[in-house]
């Protein structure tokens, strides 16, 4: 028995203003669509891929380093607010407790015991997660050395990229390269959100930016390394071409052209993986 998964988003509906709902209108819906589907009709719905147990449980390790290192900086966050109720301002460093004996209040007395002892309370979750996050990382650079999995060669291959480092290569394995397969290159730029959205009809005729509809940490990662790909690989094709188009633009223009940057790298990434052809012009770490 072949079992589709469907995106619920993706199935057709009557755009009325009030639109009648029920299990037999649905299912009728459903059974029409299927058998549009089985003819051959492949854009009439999108059919989710799921990964498998493995693949999923691969995602947790960058993920759970990005939620340690948002708990962190709101723990800082923190700190700082409570200092500032006292007109107090520190850096935060390792020697935190040592630098709170030395602050001295408006009238040169000492911070409040209160809270001096809230602030490290504070500080000591600050430090266990920092221990964690250390620990995760460890992990991770332990597992591109050493683990024989086709994904971490994957990571291997991309970090071997002047401008892409092991976080960021490991987090487009893990949640792109490393479990989906890719027919075309406008399947790339649409699951990573890039991907434009057109609005015609009659004389009328504008763009509405990408759609978003896609991976949300593939598609910030790509901007920011579409960023680092401009400065870094300046004599790459990709990087030319920006700066001849929007490298002399304002400020928005820069940026509309750095996610054009940012949708071609993924594809050129992806062809690199697949065939191992270096994007043209780009140069590897020595």
């Amino acid at each position: 028995m072949d079992n589709q998964v469907v995106d619920s988003s993706s199935i057709e509906v009557n755009r009325r203003a009030k639109r009648a709902k029920t299990d037999r209108l649905d299912v009728r819906k459903l059974a029409a669509m299927l058998i549009r589907y089985d003819e051959g009709e492949r854009k009439v719905w999108s059919v989710v891929q799921v990964p498998t147990v493995e693949e999923e449980d691969n995602r947790h390790l960058h993920r759970e380093l990005s939620e340690l290192r948002k708990e962190r900086t709101r723990l800082t966050n923190r700190i700082r607010g409570l200092l500032a109720t006292v007109g107090a301002r520190v850096e935060i460093r390792k020697d935190l407790p040592e630098e709170l004996e030395k602050v001295r209040l408006w009238n040169d007395s000492k911070l409040p015991e209160g809270l001096h002892t809230h602030v490290l309370r504070e500080w000591e979750l600050v430090e266990v997660v920092d221990r964690q996050i250390r620990e995760l990382e460890g992990d991770r650079k332990e597992l591109v050395a050493e683990w024989e999995a086709p994904e971490a060669e994957k990571v291997r291959q991309l970090t071997l990229l002047r401008g892409i480092g092991e976080a960021s290569a490991w987090l487009l394995v893990m949640e792109f390269f490393g479990w989906r397969q890719f027919a075309n290159r406008r399947q790339v730029g649409s699951l990573a959100g890039l991907a434009p959205t057109p609005h015609q009809s009659g004389e009328l005729d504008r763009d509405r930016g990408i759609s978003k509809a896609g991976n949300r940490r593939v598609r910030a990662l790509a901007i920011e390394l579409a960023w680092g790909w401009v400065r870094l690989q300046p004599r790459s094709k990709l990087a030319r071409w920006w700066q001849a188009r929007f490298g002399k633009g304002s400020k928005r223009l820069r940026k509309i052209g750095i996610v054009a940057v940012a949708r071609k790298l993924l594809v050129e990434l992806w062809r690199y993986l697949e065939t191992g052809a270096l994007p043209e012009g780009a140069r590897t770490k020595a």
